[in-house]
């Protein structure tokens, strides 16, 4: 085989990918309880660190997906039952470059560890809501103003 033929397979296989990252996320998106949704993975740097992706609430959890990423399942699983809303505050510094003008950033406690995540304003009241609305004789004190 020439050159050019193992470049044009070498093209081939990157565009399949690709489309496959596209189909992937299109896919996942059609499904109700979907929301774009970065999550910070590093504090090593500050404002850096963030994760563009999305969310999908299933009952109790908020699966977040990476949004390049060919695996099928979530890299983060947050549990409703052990999660709280520590702090909100708007992108700083850094976090200006990387996160649209208008999303929030919300500082949360779980079982696990802290965790921050970043969503539009206008998510914000559907993600307080599903946390609000836990099983009856849930802990109701779980949202900080």
């Amino acid at each position: 085989m020439s050159t050019i033929q193992w470049f044009g397979i070498g093209v081939l296989v990157l565009f399949v990918a690709i489309v496959v990252l596209f189909i992937r996320r299109a896919l996942m998106a059609r499904v109700s309880g979907t929301i774009k949704l970065n999550v910070r993975l590093s504090t090593l740097v500050d404002g850096r660190g963030w994760s563009a992706g999305f969310g999908r609430f299933v009952g109790d959890e908020l699966r977040w997906y990476r949004m390049f990423s060919f695996a099928l399942r979530p890299k983060r699983v947050l549990s409703r039952r052990g999660l709280a809303v520590e702090s909100r505050r708007s992108p700083r510094g850094q976090e200006r470059l990387a996160l649209p003008a208008d999303w929030v950033i919300l500082r949360c406690t779980s079982h696990h560890a802290p965790v921050e995540i970043a969503m539009a304003e206008s998510t914000v009241t559907g993600f307080s809501s599903w946390l609000e609305a836990s099983l009856p004789g849930g802990d109701s004190s779980r949202l900080a103003a």
